[in-house]
């Protein structure tokens, strides 16, 4: 192995485990690890930067304009409303939002249909009561398993298939995954519904609320004069309120000191994490109180979950720095996080993916805010301006689907259809363009010439060849099916484009050292790429999803396996079916 190929391997395990720890934003390692790769001699100046002129880019690009305008439309409550009123049964309701979601990640990013089809989703929950645990989970899985059917469900697909462009001078056509991906999705959604009724069957305790998910969240609050927690030392006070004690503020000053010699005072200030309802029955007794916001009595007050989504910009902030909020008047009361890192006060904590505020204050200001922000509200509470419903933008979309799917580059058909949408009014550029999901972008941008340098280097033709060792390579079956697992073992710990770059140029080495047709090969990676069902973290969909439905690690874990085999089985039997 010479040098460029160990170096390769090391800053690709290097950033992979980056990834995996969620400790950095993606976009800073991924632009690490492009400087870093040239550094190491893997690619020359010139070639640093082409990934952001890369077909593959601009079309992800493209796709998220078009879906800016097609959120907005919200095309679904009307379906909605009419589907509750039906009063369809439990099964009917998690099976067809999901495939909905699905339905609508064949055309577009898995964000965008996890994000367009939550609220409908919440509302026909709250409205049949149904737990919330039981919609959300189902929702993400849908995303991801609607994304394997077209070209553009997921940049993985584009990727593999400008893999194969280059390989043999044809990509794949725009339905040529439906083959696979389609069965895989319709079994893969039924089989979700109907497990995570038996997964999560308590019901929510307060149904028509939307905060009734317990779930964990962090809060300060303060300890009243009549308080039962005056003269309880911090070390009980999980034992006998359940909640977990960070620190003690007495008169704006943290008292320092072992928990078991910490006493409560009245005045004091308590940052504490706890379950939502545990904190909502504490001020009730009051024994732990929030400092009335000067709105609460005003007929516009409103207290509102939103979520922070991966585009937000929000990401990577601390409370006390969120101008959009606090310049409208807006209070951030509580905090839902995937993984607490507490420092500090409660306007210190750093926002993540995935992360749920709880917000107070005039229902327009946290309207305006959370546009701006780019947060998604969890419940139709705050007034929402949405465009004019036209079908002009739907069919707009449509005729650039049915142009590429005739053979048009995809670049191209839908760049004619962010233009007219432009020229028609329907989007703003300048402004679209601010609210993209930028990180996504640059790291998809950063890694395609790191994974260029797998197939420039001889890396990819290395690893074929270890990978030989393990497989009979004159057998296609035995070599798609191990290619197939190296994905799905791959993406629940990195995102999906990653597994793409990484795998495509290591499947058309497979399939050149056993002199087989590459399709096979790419369809396998682009397939297992999407099949993350086993973490919250390998896709933002499921990081969305921990957060909202309030699930633990292991709920990923049981609810994705049987899921996770299923379609790896039914994969393999559509692969071996129609590209061998």
């Amino acid at each position: 192995m010479s040098f460029e190929q160990a170096s390769l391997l090391i800053l690709l395990l290097a950033m992979l485990i980056l990834f995996s720890l969620d400790r950095f934003r993606i976009e800073i390692v991924s632009i690490a690890g492009l400087l870093a790769g040239h550094a190491l001699g893997l690619y020359p100046a010139d070639q640093i930067f082409t990934g952001f002129a890369s077909p593959v880019v601009i079309t992800v690009i493209e796709i998220l304009l078009i879906v800016q305008v097609l959120a907005r439309a919200r095309l679904f409550d009307s379906l909605a409303t009419r589907f509750a009123a039906a009063k369809p049964s439990n099964f009917k309701v998690i099976a067809g939002t999901s495939s909905l979601a699905g339905f609508i990640s064949i055309f577009m990013n898995n964000i965008g249909a996890f994000a367009i089809t939550l609220p409908v989703a919440l509302g026909l929950g709250t409205a049949l009561a149904i737990p919330r645990r039981q919609i959300v989970m189902p929702l993400s899985f849908a995303a991801l398993l609607g994304g394997m059917v077209s070209l553009i469900g997921t940049p993985a697909n584009l990727l593999v298939s400008d893999g194969l462009a280059k390989a043999t001078g044809t990509g794949f056509r725009f339905f040529d995954f439906a083959y696979v991906g389609l069965p895989v999705a319709i079994a893969g959604i039924l089989l979700i519904s109907f497990r995570v009724q038996r997964l999560f069957p308590e019901p929510d305790k307060a149904p028509a609320a939307i905060s009734s998910v317990a779930r964990r969240i962090v809060v300060e609050r303060r300890v009243p004069d009549v308080s039962p927690l005056i003269g309880v030392r911090l070390s009980d006070c999980s034992a006998r309120f359940g909640i977990k004690p960070h620190a003690l503020i007495r008169a704006d000053n943290f008292v320092f000191g072992p928990l078991d010699q910490s006493v409560i005072e009245a005045g004091d200030v308590l940052l504490a994490e706890g379950g939502d309802t545990t904190f909502t029955g504490l001020a009730t007794a009051q024994t732990l109180m929030a400092d009335a916001h000067p709105d609460g009595l005003q007929p516009d007050f409103a207290r509102v979950e939103s979520v922070v989504m991966p585009e937000s910009t929000l990401v990577g902030s601390r409370i006390r720095s969120l101008e959009v909020f606090h310049s409208r008047g807006v209070a951030v009361t509580a905090l839902s996080m995937r993984a607490p890192r507490i420092e500090g006060r409660f306007l210190d904590l750093q926002l993540s993916i995935g992360d749920i505020l709880t917000l107070e204050g005039s229902r327009t200001a946290i309207a305006e805010a959370l546009e701006e922000s780019e947060c998604l509200p969890l419940a139709q509470t705050v007034p929402v301006e949405p465009a004019p419903l036209s079908w002009r933008p739907f069919a707009l979309f449509a005729c650039g689907v049915a142009a590429s799917a005739a053979g048009l580059h995809p670049d191209i058909a839908f760049a004619c259809v962010v233009l007219v949408l432009a020229l028609l009014n329907h989007l703003n550029i300048r402004q679209a363009m601010a609210d993209l999901n930028w990180p996504i972008i640059i790291m998809l941008a950063a890694m395609i010439p790191i994974g260029q340098a797998m197939a420039t280097t001889g890396a990819a033709e290395t690893i074929a060849g270890w990978l030989s060792i393990v497989v009979p390579i004159a057998d296609p079956f035995s070599g798609i099916a191990l290619i197939l697992f190296l994905a799905m073992a791959l993406t629940p710990f990195v995102n999906n484009a990653t597994v793409a770059i990484v795998l495509t140029p290591i499947a058309l080495e497979f399939a050149k050292a056993g002199q087989h047709t590459p399709d096979a090969y790419l369809i396998a990676v682009a397939a297992g790429a999407s099949l993350d069902f086993l973490t919250p973290f390998g896709h933002h969909n499921n990081t969305l999803a921990m957060g909202i439905g309030g699930y633990r690690f292991s709920d990923f874990l049981r609810a994705g396996w049987p899921l996770t085999v299923a379609c790896y089985g039914l994969a393999l039997f559509f692969l071996a079916l129609f590209w061998l």
